[in-house]
């Protein structure tokens, strides 16, 4: 049934889709009281590194810090035994701060202080820049690459459907209020990947295709690349959804079983990965075809005026 279905022809409304949902996102990155919530990595703020006599759970330690409205947290266990914690949070005053200590010495046992400090913004708008550098770099090899290796229509074509992936990631976290800390970025690049990886899957088919008898003889006329992609995209389904199925099932794992902020990353490639499944099928290939089509008849344009 699918090898029919018309993934090209209905481009419309999967462009119109995927730019009522970005939309969407990006009004509430510019409503007051929503946009992104940055995360104490990018804005600064406190960190308490503590050694306890026993080993806490992180569900313990973070009881505590959600009675003092920081259940958002990062905490981090480290150490041989599993004593010590690394707690980034919110700045704390220093009526919050001694309240928090008091209390996790009260109800988590007791503890030394290994160190407590700021976290300045100079940190938090170095992994901005870093963020910022990563993704600007990984656009740029992926547009170099795909250009050598197929054309540079496949390359604005995936890079568009990367982008596409970034903001829908983006606005599920502005819609959601998720705190955005810095395992998001790696969160990212890891959509980016993933994305790629299966928009290049389907390109190659494509090229494959074009290379037979029949895709040669489809070039001759506009609307021959859309049965061509057509086919592409249906060959490739089954491998596209599946792969991206057991990812998202794996993932689910860590989400319904790891700590808060594991839950948030674990979330966050849901979602860029669901998106990016559905930007190589329904955005990358039709965008290519809509080119390619324009193309011929702007060339048939000028022929006929010559």
């Amino acid at each position: 049934m699918l090898s029919n279905f018309d993934f090209v022809g209905k481009r419309r409304i999967w462009f119109g889709l995927s730019s009522a949902v970005i939309i969407t996102g990006l009004i509430f990155m510019v409503l007051p009281g929503h946009g992104l919530r940055l995360g104490i990595d990018f804005t600064g703020g406190s960190l308490l590194d503590l050694t306890f006599q026993k080993s806490p759970t992180t569900s313990e330690v973070r009881e505590v810090l959600s009675q003092h409205g920081f259940g958002g947290s990062m905490i981090q266990k480290g150490g041989a035994l599993g004593r010590d914690v690394l707690i980034r949070t919110k700045t704390l005053t220093d009526q919050q701060r001694e309240a928090v200590l008091k209390d996790l010495s009260d109800k988590v046992g007791p503890y030394t202080v290994n160190r407590i400090e700021e976290v300045r913004g100079v940190i938090s708008e170095e992994i901005t820049r870093s963020a910022l550098l990563a993704l600007l770099i990984a656009n740029v090899g992926i547009l170099a690459y795909v250009t050598l290796r197929f054309e540079f229509k496949f390359a604005v074509a995936a890079i568009v459907a990367l982008v596409h992936d970034v903001l829908v990631t983006l606005g599920f976290t502005a819609i959601t209020g998720m705190e955005l800390q810095s395992p998001f970025v790696a969160a990212i690049l890891t959509i980016v990947g993933y994305s790629i990886n299966d928009t290049i899957v389907v390109f190659d088919r494509i090229r494959e295709n074009m290379k037979t008898k029949d895709a040669a003889k489809s070039k001759k006329k506009p609307e021959g690349y859309g049965a061509l992609a057509n086919r592409s995209i249906s060959e490739t389904l089954t491998r596209s959804i599946n792969t991206s199925l057991t990812t998202i099932l794996a993932i689910a794992a860590v989400y319904l079983f790891g700590g808060k902020t594991t839950k948030d990353f674990a979330l966050t490639l849901i979602v860029g990965i669901t998106a990016g499944t559905y930007s190589s099928i329904f955005i990358a290939s039709p965008l290519w075809v809509w080119w390619k089509e324009h193309e011929i008849l702007r060339e048939k344009a000028v022929k006929v005026k010559a």
